[in-house]
C-alpha cells in the first residue's frame, strides 16, 4: 500500500496490497479498496464504500455510501455518486435533520466499467459491465451491460466493447468492436459478447 501524506485513511478501512492514496484522499470507516486500485488527489470513499481490485477513481471524485464498486472501475475526475434519494438539511418545522434519519441508497458499478470526468451518478442505480459513461452526463436509471451512455439525463447512444471502442453494427443484431474484433449480439435492448 502506498499511501502519499497528508491522505486521511480510518484505520477500520481496509487497504489491499499495491493500492494507491493519492494526498488530500479521504477514505471513511470501514471501507475498502482493493489491490492495485488507484484513489487520485482529493477522492473521497465514504463508509463501507466497496472498491474492487485495480479500479482507478481519479482526483476528487466523490463516491457516497454505500456504493459498490467492482473490479476494473474506472471513475473520472469529479464524478460524483449521490445516496440520499430525498435530501434535505432540515425537517418541515424548520429543525436540523439528523443524519440518523437519512435513508441512503447506493450506486453499483459493475466489472469494467466506466464513469466519465465529472458524471453525476444518481443512486440508487447499477452501471452493467464494461458500460461507459460519457464526461458530464447525468445518469438517473440503469445503465445495460456493454451501453454507451450520454447527456442530461443520460440516454444509451451506442454500444462500446470490452476494450472501450464504440463497436460497429453489421446486421441482424451483430455489433463487432475494430479493436479486438470480438462479436457481441444484440436482443431485447440487451448486448452479450458471443
Amino acid at each position: 500500500m502506498n499511501v502519499t501524506a497528508p491522505a486521511e485513511v480510518d484505520p477500520s478501512a481496509v487497504i489491499g496490497a499495491g493500492a494507491h492514496i493519492a494526498d488530500l484522499v479521504r477514505v471513511r470507516e470501514y471501507a475498502r479498496i482493493g489491490p492495485g486500485s488507484i484513489l487520485g488527489r482529493g477522492a473521497y470513499v465514504g463508509p463501507g464504500v466497496v472498491v474492487g481490485r485495480n479500479c482507478i477513481v481519479q482526483e476528487y471524485a466523490v463516491v457516497y455510501e454505500p456504493a459498490l464498486l467492482e473490479d476494473g472501475v474506472f471513475v473520472g475526475a469529479a464524478a460524483v455518486f449521490t445516496n440520499d434519494p430525498h435530501p434535505r438539511a432540515i425537517n418541515a418545522d424548520g429543525s436540523a435533520r439528523p443524519v440518523s434519519e437519512r435513508s441512503t441508497l447506493g450506486v453499483t458499478v459493475r466489472t469494467g466499467a466506466s464513469v466519465g470526468a465529472h458524471a453525476v451518478c444518481l443512486a440508487p442505480l447499477t452501471i452493467g459491465r464494461w458500460a461507459m459513461v460519457a464526461a458530464g452526463a447525468i445518469v438517473t436509471a440503469n445503465v445495460p451491460d456493454f451501453a454507451l451512455m450520454v447527456g442530461v439525463p443520460a440516454e444509451r447512444v451506442g454500444w462500446v466493447g470490452r476494450s472501450g471502442a464504440t463497436l460497429e453494427h453489421v446486421g441482424d443484431g451483430l455489433w463487432i468492436c475494430p479493436v479486438t474484433g470480438e462479436r457481441y449480439r444484440q436482443h431485447d435492448g440487451q448486448l452479450t459478447l458471443e
